[in-house]
């Protein structure tokens, strides 16, 4: 799994018992591998239309899949283990662009999405059947192609009593609310916007690359909001509407970033009151999507927070602050590192893949039907 920071591949060794809400599992491994600089700074110019171009695209695509059957065979090395003893690989790719808003060329309506990272040389080098391009049914299915985490949080996770939210804070942040007893059809779960990505373009802006991300939110807990840039942040149209919806670099990227600096540049904002700022609008967003779209109708007894952000303290922090009295807990306490989460995930949906089980939550991606998620690349012969 490489998620929207794209900083590296997390890979997870996963035992998968069962299927549907009868899945157990046994995490065996977890590993992230940082991209190579020159790797991630190749990933940066595809996720724009200015920097990208049909052959670059073409051969980061194999690059990748090159990369992450690297990933693979060295998390089975560190297990102790050998090929031999996987049976399947599921790989999310690199999203380098998501049009989650229908677009019309003659009769044509759809939304879109791509990943890369080719699946044909993950299967080829490692001889290990392969499923992955979990987005694109569901897209074709008339959904926005994600979240794709509330299958997990379903299956994994309802409760009979609790009310529970499960909150990820990665590039972007997204979350998923099961009130007790929830049935599928009962997932609540969108994009709230910007997680980590807004903050570590900003960081990477300000050091010249020597910094990628905000340490522990050091930086952040050094400066000052800016009350005035951060409403104006908070006017973007997307945090007002309602979900299903879900958004990515294409909205809050690089460009969104250098128009927060050009703003500051001209009243005279330090980086530390920049990062600081970007910081409180990731806060915000989230906590807001809690009070617009959750807190009116249900009540919230607990929520668990995965992904980068969970090391970010100024984050942590502020948000308890603005979800009191709601408990917040580091994911992890479920018994999955919360960095590890989302890797989890791609084994759950292979997994389901070749159970012939649909995986997509309709009510979180506007699908309008269940659909079985994934493209299946055979290993090597006799595999």
């Amino acid at each position: 799994m490489s998620g929207t920071s794209a900083d590296g591949v997390s890979a997870a060794l996963v035992e998968v018992e069962g299927c549907w809400v009868d899945t157990k599992l046994n995490l065996l491994k977890f590993r992230n591998y940082p991209y190579p600089r020159d790797i991630r700074e190749k990933i940066f110019e595809l996720f724009s239309p200015d920097t990208s171009t049909v052959d670059k695209i073409c051969h980061m695509n194999f690059v990748l899949g090159e990369f992450f059957a690297d990933c693979v065979m060295k998390l089975v090395e560190e297990a102790s283990l050998s090929l031999d003893d996987i049976d399947l690989i599921g790989s999310h790719g690199q999203t380098i662009y998501h049009i989650p808003e229908p677009k019309t060329t003659l009769r044509y309506r759809t939304r879109s999405t791509f990943q890369i990272g080719e699946l044909a040389v993950i299967a080829e080098r490692t001889g290990i059947p392969t499923v992955g391009d979990f987005r694109k049914r569901d897209v074709s299915a008339g959904g926005e192609g994600a979240p794709l985490t509330p299958y997990l949080d379903y299956i994994l996770h309802r409760h009979e009593r609790l009310n529970r939210a499960f909150q990820n804070i990665g590039g972007i942040a997204n979350l998923t609310f099961l009130p007790a007893g929830a049935s599928l059809e009962d997932v609540i779960a969108f994009d709230t916007g910007p997680g980590n990505m807004v903050i570590d373009a900003v960081v990477r802006y300000y050091t010249h690359g020597s910094m990628s991300y905000d340490r522990d939110g050091e930086i952040a807990a050094s400066g000052e909001v800016d009350e005035t840039l951060l409403h104006k942040l908070l006017d973007d149209p997307y945090f007002a509407r309602e979900p299903p919806k879900t958004t990515g670099r294409e909205r809050f990227g690089e460009q969104y970033a250098r128009r927060i600096i050009e703003y500051a540049r001209e009243h005279g904002l330090s980086f530390r009151d920049v990062v600081a700022t970007v910081t409180a609008l990731t806060v915000e967003t989230i906590a807001t999507a809690y009070e617009r779209f959750i807190l009116p109708y249900w009540r919230l007894d607990e929520v668990y927070v995965s992904g980068g952000g969970v090391k970010n303290k100024a984050i942590m922090h502020h948000l308890a602050e603005r979800l009191k009295p709601v408990k917040l807990f580091d994911y992890s306490r479920l018994g999955i590192p919360s960095e590890a989460k989302e890797a989890v995930l791609m084994a759950i949906l292979a997994n389901e893949f070749v159970m012939g089980n649909a995986a997509n939550v309709p009510s979180a991606t506007g699908a309008g039907k269940r659909v079985v998620l994934g493209t299946f690349v055979p290993g090597s012969w006799g595999s």
